[in-house]
């Protein structure tokens, strides 16, 4: 079986070789694998060491993107690409562990969506600080969304490929984070299966966040309450 991991970035050319090479030595026997790497056209030469370093390597596929950017654009970009089953979709700034993925891709044998948790038990992450605010604003989103959804911001997942491509792309790729939210609600609407499973959550050792935390509140908050809308209007469609 051939499984997808679609790495989105920008500005990580710090960190891109060590999780590659990270993944490859966690995809389990029995699977094959495609490393989709999307950069957004970042200044550091993310995409042109990808590039270089494994131009004989057909399981690493760069991509470039030069116009309509941003991070969940990205992320749809690599899915649309991708060839495998499965789709598995990390973070590029090594926050979320490769070591995860043998447990993803076993548990996804009887789920549609398996998301790796910080906040179901089990679950952590390295910073304390960024745990509570995380936590914190989870509680605001299964208030909200009226979900049993513990992690709703992780995006660190794997999801079964012709699933996938039934959500309604428009209404969830775009933005930043937030797409997140935004596919697990529609998967629910859907009627789609999913677990959670613990995850440990690493810092960042090299690189700038692009996380800004009073602007990600508030355009996280407003696309909550646009959220309610569409899926509102989107179950009248069905």
């Amino acid at each position: 079986m051939l499984v997808s991991i679609v790495l989105p970035t920008f500005n990580e050319s710090g960190n891109i070789l060590t999780l590659i090479q990270e993944i490859k030595e966690n995809i389990p026997d029995g699977w094959d694998h495609e490393i989709i790497v999307v950069d957004d056209n970042s200044p550091d030469k993310t995409y042109e060491l990808v590039k270089n370093t494994y131009s004989n390597d057909p399981k690493v596929v760069p991509i470039l993107r030069t116009t309509d950017r941003g991070f969940a654009k990205s992320i749809r970009a690599g899915i649309e690409k991708a060839s495998g089953s499965r789709v598995i979709v990390m973070d590029t700034d090594l926050t979320h562990d490769p070591v995860e993925i043998p447990k993803l891709l076993h548990i996804s044998k009887y789920y549609d969506i398996v998301s790796a948790s910080r906040f179901s038990a089990g679950g952590r992450m390295q910073s304390i600080r960024h745990y509570l605010a995380s936590y914190s604003y989870n509680l605001l989103i299964r208030l909200f969304l009226r979900t049993q959804v513990q992690d709703n911001l992780g995006g660190y997942y794997v999801m079964d490929k012709e699933k996938l491509c039934r959500l309604p792309f428009d209404l969830i790729f775009f933005g930043y984070g937030e797409y997140y939210f935004r596919l697990l609600h529609f998967a629910q609407i859907e009627g789609f299966t999913m677990v959670e499973i613990p995850a440990f959550y690493r810092s960042r050792t090299s690189g700038t966040s692009k996380s800004r935390f009073f602007r990600m509140i508030f355009s996280y908050t407003s696309a909550l309450i646009k959220l309610k809308l569409d899926a509102k209007n989107y179950r009248k469609e069905k």
